[in-house]
């Protein structure tokens, strides 16, 4: 078969428009240039000019895990590259379909120490699902196709093409994406109808059952969620979701418990360590959920679901294991259940429940009001309550408290609508995050919830946020330290606060002047409700600055190393031991 000839930047172009992608996040240098030029001579895809190219990353996760499409980037050479790293680690983390396009000096020069030449997929290796070096330019076309066929399958995650400069330049034959497949990646996505009978047989005889579901229902798109959900209302079953899943199962459904693990509710990691079934879900076991393995849930039956073969049995041994994508399994779950006619032991059922109502009981993400001075619980409930009627919000995070609080105080009733950095814990990850969601859903109202440290991380892509006139609200929960570190420091470091103190912040009101956009403060509660509708009202982007109490701590916690039945529920708790970051007991 003939295929139509062209240079290699115009086979990247016409490549991302048969992929159907119409926004690109990037920056230009020498390297990429002519893909540069070839963007310049077309109107399909929009180039969205960061101002750091790891904006543009976090920018292309923001886009992607609200849209459910792959998220694209192109960067130069050499630092364009490095400078890429931390959005692309953060987006492995967190499985976020990707694919990064870096340009390279060309092949000849490629091991001399060429200007702005580095080892790009030698340094990316660890930090992308896969990644490419294109030598020649007849192989561009099927290498790009590949590159989004492998981000978007089996476990989402970012991969990158390193284009030298003269496969840019050189010219080779175009072949659209539907005469390409790929050899060997062939992800499972149906699990076995024995081991799902086996799980459904399990789940029916449980007597304290417990579904734990993560970031791959998201993955797995809206249907996941919706079947999901179906599944456990079906069941009577509770349930409760991970930092990456909450949105996947309602908030406000009386099923949920809340998030679980280090800041998760007391009754959702009371219940993961009493249940006798565990039916885990598009989840993985992080250590932030699990606590200490050797305590996490003992005595339990666990099944786990999962796309990702090499997360099964990886860091919690389970009775059960089914390699699928999660809607194909939850399906075919709801058809096993419908078929054995299953009804959970209604006794047993209720006992459970009410143990578990009792824990709630506890109501432990309550916290004491103070009429002079803001809460930051108390501004999250607020934004959470002038929003929640509203058809479109999308929330993105930074990193440390105010990211735990927003998980929390914030209910998230359908999936993708949450964007957090959670497995890498990513300062500067909510900024650019947001922008790349307002980009997606331009009639949407878009709020990073941040902290004054995590905002000046990526506070450059205001700029980028000026220049598209995007009406993204920054809601900054100021408290003038790292409020995390400080914490940690004050309750596992005899509260020595060792650099954590935030001493030279700008005056942010000034700042969203500076970028053109509209800057408010709170300072009382009493001025709270009126600067969060100003927000919300405003049709330009807007900085919040909402100043909270400086001492504040998040809490329920499971200390590192401790187990889920170990929680510190406030201020007046300790730990019977003090227990370090690594899990040894302090002396």
């Amino acid at each position: 078969m003939a295929y139509e000839q062209m240079t290699g930047a115009k086979i990247l172009i016409r490549a991302l428009i048969d992929q159907g992608v119409t926004d690109v996040f990037g920056y230009p240098g020498g390297a990429i240039l002519p893909v540069y030029d070839e963007l310049h001579q077309q109107n399909q895809i929009r180039h969205i000019l960061v101002r750091q190219e790891g904006g543009a990353v976090h920018g292309a996760e923001g886009y992607a895990r609200s849209s459910g499409q792959v998220g694209v980037v192109i960067v130069t050479s050499g630092p364009g590259a490095t400078n890429a790293v931390t959005g692309l680690a953060d987006a492995l983390m967190d499985s976020v379909p990707l694919v990064c396009f870096s340009g390279q000096v060309p092949t000849h020069l490629i091991g001399n120490d060429a200007f702005q030449e580095c080892d790009t997929t030698g340094i990316t290796r660890p930090v992308t699902k896969h990644n490419y070096l294109v030598k020649k330019t007849e192989d561009l076309a099927r290498t790009i196709h590949e590159a989004f066929y492998v981000a978007r399958s089996g476990r989402p995650g970012p991969v990158l093409v390193d284009l030298p400069k003269d496969v840019q330049l050189g010219t080779g034959a175009y072949m659209p994406p539907e005469d390409i497949s790929h050899k060997t990646y062939r992800p499972v996505v149906k699990g076995k109808a024995t081991d799902i009978e086996r799980a459904v047989e399990l789940m029916a005889g449980a007597k304290r059952p417990i579904f734990y579901c993560g970031g791959g229902v998201i993955n797995s798109g809206p249907r996941a969620s919706e079947l999901l959900t179906r599944l456990v209302r079906m069941t009577g079953y509770p349930t409760t979701l991970t930092l990456m899943g909450l949105g996947a199962f309602p908030a406000s459904d009386p099923q949920f418990l809340g998030m679980l693990g280090m800041h998760g509710t007391y009754e959702a990691n009371m219940a993961m360590h009493d249940c006798d079934v565990m039916i885990a879900i598009g989840s993985r076991f992080d250590d932030r959920v699990t606590g200490r393995l050797d305590a996490f849930s003992p005595g339990s039956k666990k099944i786990h679901v999962d796309i990702d073969p090499s997360s099964i049995n990886k860091n919690v041994m389970v009775d059960i294991g089914i390699v699928g994508d999660v809607a194909n399994v939850l399906e075919d779950m709801i058809a096993a259940w419908e078929r054995r006619k299953a009804t959970p032991d209604r006794r047993a059922l209720d006992d459970w429940w009410q143990q578990i109502n009792a824990w709630r009981a506890r109501k432990c993400l309550n916290f004491l009001q103070d009429p002079k001075v803001i809460k930051p619980q108390q501004a999250i409930r607020r934004l959470y309550e002038l929003t929640r009627d509203r058809d479109e919000v999308f929330i993105t995070t930074e990193v440390g408290q105010h990211q735990m609080w927003a998980a929390q105080h914030f209910g998230f009733d359908k999936p993708n609508r949450w964007m957090t950095s959670g497995g890498l814990g990513t300062m500067g990850y909510g900024l650019p995050s947001a922008m790349g969601v307002q980009l997606a859903h331009p009639g949407a109202l878009v709020v990073d919830i941040a902290g004054e440290a995590s905002i000046m991380m990526n506070i450059q892509e205001m700029s980028t946020i000026a220049q598209y006139q995007l009406p993204v609200k920054v809601f900054i929960l100021n408290n003038e330290y790292m409020g995390m570190v400080r914490q940690w420091q004050e309750l596992l470091h005899g509260s020595r606060y060792s650099q954590s103190y935030m001493a030279s912040l700008p005056d942010f009101v000034k700042l969203a002047d500076a970028f053109g956009g509209v800057g408010l403060r709170a300072e009382r509660p009493d001025q709270l409700d009126d600067v969060i509708r100003e927000m919300i009202e405003t049709p330009r982007c807007v900085i919040a600055d909402i100043l909270v109490d400086k001492a504040e701590n998040c809490f329920p916690m499971i200390p590192s190393g401790a187990a889920h039945n170990e929680m510190l529920m406030g201020p007046a708790d300790k730990a019977e031991q003090p227990i370090s970051e690594n899990g040894m007991v302090l002396v």
